[in-house]
Formats: C-alpha cells, sequence, structure tokens
C-alpha cells in the first residue's frame, strides 16, 4: 500500500439552520466532509447575535457521534466570503473579532455519545465604531484519519469544522441587489452575482426562473449562501451535479427572489445574460 504526505483540510459549512432551513449546504462536499461529519457533530455553525453594552455571548455544542473518545484543540481565525471562492481564512480583516472574544474550553476531551460545550464571550472596545465584528470558531481534531482511495493510496488528513460567530454593535443590516448573471460551460453552474451594500453579513436563498424569449427553461431553489457587508459574491444557483444546465448560445433571462434575514427580507430581481458561442469562447481564450 502507498503512502502519502500528511495534509490538512477543512470543512465550513454554511447553514442558516435558525431561519430558513435545519438542512445546510456543505462548503466543501467529499470525502474530506464525510470524515469530519462521521467524527463529531457541531451546533450552531452559525451565531449572529446584537452586543449589549459592548457584551455578547454563545455556545457551541460539539458532539461525539463514534465509539471512541475525541480529542481536539480549539481556535480562531478570520474569515470572509470571496466573490469566486466563498469561504476564505485570511490572516485579519478590518472588522477583526479576534482580540476581543474568549473561548473556553481551548482544549477538549469528548466521550462517545457525550457532548462537550465550548462558550464564548466578546467585549467590544467602547471606542468602536458600529458595525459587524466576526470570527470562526474552529475545532480539530488532535489525531489525524487516515483514508485510502482506490488505487490504494493511503492519505493522513486533518480535518476541522467551524462555526461563525457575527457580533452586531449598533443598528446594522444586510442589503442585498442582485448585480448580473453567468454561465460556467466547464461546470454547467449558473450564477447570480450579488452585492451587499450593507453592514450586516447575512445568509440568503434564491428562488430563480430561467428563460429564453419567454420559454421557461427552468426554475429552482439555490442553498442559503454567506456574504459579508460591502462585498459582492457570485451565488451559484445550482451546486448540485443532477442539477446541471447545458445552454446553448443566446440570450437569457434570470429572474426570481432573493430571501435573507430574520424578517425573511425580499428582494425581487431581473437580469439578462449572454452565452457566447463556442467559436467565440476558443477565439477569447487564445487571447
Amino acid at each position: 500500500m502507498l503512502a502519502s504526505p500528511s495534509i490538512t483540510r477543512f470543512l465550513f459549512t454554511n447553514i442558516y439552520s435558525k431561519l430558513l432551513f435545519r438542512a445546510g449546504l456543505l462548503c466543501t462536499i467529499s470525502l474530506w466532509a464525510g470524515i469530519a461529519q462521521a467524527q463529531v457533530k457541531l451546533s450552531p455553525m452559525i451565531i449572529e447575535t446584537q452586543s449589549r453594552r459592548g457584551q455578547a455571548t454563545g455556545v457551541i455544542d460539539i458532539t461525539n457521534t463514534t465509539d471512541e473518545t475525541f480529542r481536539a484543540r480549539v481556535y480562531a481565525e478570520s474569515f470572509t466570503y470571496d466573490k469566486e471562492k466563498g469561504f476564505q481564512t485570511i490572516p485579519s480583516i478590518a472588522n477583526d473579532l479576534r482580540p476581543y472574544l474568549q473561548f473556553s474550553p481551548r482544549e477538549l476531551v469528548v466521550p462517545p455519545g457525550t457532548t462537550r460545550r465550548v462558550r464564548m464571550s466578546a467585549r467590544l472596545a467602547p471606542n468602536l465604531p458600529d458595525g459587524e465584528y466576526r470570527a470562526v470558531i474552529f475545532t480539530e481534531p488532535l489525531k489525524q484519519s487516515t483514508v485510502t482511495d482506490t488505487k490504494g493510496v493511503t492519505t493522513k488528513v486533518t480535518t476541522r469544522i467551524g462555526s461563525a460567530f457575527f457580533v452586531r454593535k449598533g443598528d446594522v443590516r444586510p442589503n442585498l441587489t442582485a448585480e448580473t448573471a453567468r454561465w460556467n460551460a466547464n461546470n454547467k453552474r449558473l450564477q447570480l452575482l450579488v452585492r451587499n451594500t450593507g453592514k450586516a453579513s447575512t445568509y440568503s436563498l434564491i428562488k430563480w426562473t430561467l428563460k429564453q424569449d419567454g420559454t421557461v427553461i427552468k426554475t429552482g431553489e439555490s442553498p442559503s449562501t454567506g456574504i459579508v457587508p460591502d462585498s459582492d459574491r457570485y451565488f451559484t444557483l445550482n451546486p448540485s451535479k443532477k442539477d446541471e444546465l447545458v445552454l446553448n448560445p443566446g440570450t437569457y433571462q434570470l429572474s426570481g427572489e432573493m430571501m435573507w434575514g430574520e424578517n425573511k427580507n425580499k428582494k425581487s430581481f431581473n437580469v439578462n445574460f449572454t452565452v457566447p458561442s463556442t467559436n467565440l469562447i476558443r477565439s477569447l481564450n487564445r487571447k
């Protein structure tokens, strides 16, 4: 049996379970996701809270679903939702919650079939401007998992799962608008560019209808997708393989409704986009 070098992968889940649905979309749907889910269950994946007198708290439940004791370290990182790539950890952000965040324990031992809690407390400095402060709390097992692929190659994998913690100071809210749409010929995905001009993050699902010359091509509902303040992001409307779209060259109309927030805010959209001919795509790729 062949052995490959150890690697580290992360798993982060976009779930807006409190408001929209209890099932979520895995940002990474793969073998690595299966490993992490098999070891522990983490709830909630998203914590949104309003600071009171500069303070905010949250609790994460970590449940061991295996028959072996689970040992892990707990730590925080800064993150964003990239326009193209989605969830990304980054060194720091302007509204980084970590300098004001305390949590305990930093390491935990979870016996089989039991649940342990990580308690978080944020104390925002009085002179901080109104806005949203965020971080992701990762739980990472101390023991690596071993996976073997169909070719017999064995890989040691360190997985981690995260819970996003959003603390809002003052009256800050998201505000979403649909900008443009595009179709990716390589992965057959339909994407809507969404802009958040507000001062708070949110998770939005989208009900959509695709037409050409008035004829309905396909309808659907996208999974809940996160977007941070003052940013834009491509929302993939048909992420699953069974919903892949093959579109002929021409002009299409994409319309629908975005929904987000505790008050289930709604905003309609209607955008046109063009699928170029194959010859044009080849010509552009040569340049």
